[in-house]
């Protein structure tokens, strides 16, 4: 009988040995878990809870695994501390992983990383303005991961941020951005960039917008190549097709009217390339790019000027100093000075023929300044 009753607290010793760790941490919590303890790690929350957050966290976090694992009730003061730690431990994990959002996207890249993060922020507070601003001002950068739901997100973030900072909201701590107008400018461009393909007459507008703020995107030549790539897929894309109704006719008021139209966004076209070319200068990481848009510039500029470059080089070594045309408003009819019909391009052709578009020019490449 003796020895049996040895065997059994043997098995009972090696069995205390054989608790998995986390048991263990959880009887060596509980012995420490003595009011004297508690009031020390209470009067450390305390005293550096403004100075020293980690820690204040840590030793409330210790205090508040004690009255998870207490067997009796707390008193009224303990529960009104309790409450009091669990507000603030709340609160303080709320503020990290929202401090770790710009970590992730301005200085570690990791974008996928970044907008998982967003999203769990947004959901919490979906109008979390300054969340909305740090994921839309760099969502045109995510675009290159080819990943259609993270471009969607970004999008849809950008647009939510343009649209509480122009009713009037705003953010206490722009940074690292400089401010709101660096804010909207990259927002707009986040807009512009990731709808260009999908619709470019509505990113038009977005992509001027961004390029009104004196920021980066208004010096980078991939800025104008993208407004120049708007009208072209756009506006003109539509309208030159619009016209081919009176390819082969002789001209008239309604021909000539659409001709006017058609030109107006040509001239804009040539502005906005020949800012590209000008923007680029003699950086060797825009070269080949620049060799595209010279031949955008040179085909269009062509096209509006009877196949003469004349007055191109200079053209495009004054446009920087000129402010950017805003999108022309469509005439609904012609200007009395305008002369009658003069078809542009070879002589003997008439308005309709010379509309066709000429050698399709490249689609802009991306590459903006980052914010």
């Amino acid at each position: 009988m003796k020895k049996t009753i040895r065997l059994i607290t043997l098995g009972a010793a090696m069995a205390m040995f054989a608790l998995p760790v986390a048991a263990k941490s959880l009887l060596a919590s509980q012995d420490q878990c003595t009011n004297e303890n508690k009031d020390a790690w209470y009067a450390t929350f305390r005293e550096v809870r403004t100075t020293d957050q980690p820690k204040a966290y840590d030793a409330a976090k210790k205090y508040l695994g004690c009255a998870a694992s207490a067997s009796e009730a707390p008193t009224e003061a303990q529960t009104a501390i309790i409450n009091y730690l669990k507000k603030w431990t709340t609160a303080y994990e709320e503020g990290t992983r929202k401090g770790k959002l710009p970590q992730l996207i301005y200085n570690d890249k990791k974008y996928p990383e970044a907008y998982a993060l967003g999203r769990e922020l947004l959901t919490a507070d979906p109008d979390n303005l300054k969340v909305l601003i740090d994921l839309g001002a760099n969502g045109y950068l995510v675009a290159a991961l080819k990943n259609p739901s993270l471009s969607a997100d970004a999008l849809a973030d950008a647009k939510k941020a343009i649209q509480l900072l122009e009713s009037g909201k705003t953010v206490d701590d722009w940074a690292p951005l400089s401010g709101k107008d660096e804010a909207l400018a990259y927002l707009h461009y986040t807009v512009g960039s990731l709808t260009l393909e999908t619709d470019p007459a509505g990113a038009l507008g977005h992509l001027i917008k961004a390029a009104q703020y004196e920021t980066a995107l208004k010096k980078s030549p991939i800025t104008y190549a993208y407004i120049a790539g708007a009208y072209e897929t756009g506006s003109y894309a539509k309208q030159s097709e619009d016209y081919k109704k009176f390819a082969g006719k002789d001209e008239t008021p309604e021909s000539k009217l659409a001709l006017a139209n058609i030109n107006q966004i040509v001239d804009r076209m040539i502005d906005a390339y020949a800012r590209a070319v000008a923007a680029a200068g003699g950086d060797a990481k825009y070269a080949a790019r620049k060799t595209e848009w010279n031949e955008s510039l040179t085909t269009w500029y062509k096209f509006r000027h009877n196949q003469s470059v004349d007055g191109m080089n200079e053209l495009v070594a004054s446009v920087l100093s000129k402010p950017l045309p805003p999108e022309p408003t469509p005439m609904t009819s012609l200007p009395a000075s305008t002369p009658a019909a003069t078809p542009i391009g070879t002589s003997g052709t008439s308005s309709a023929d010379t509309a066709a578009k000429p050698a399709a020019a490249k689609t802009p490449s991306t590459g903006a300044s980052r914010p």
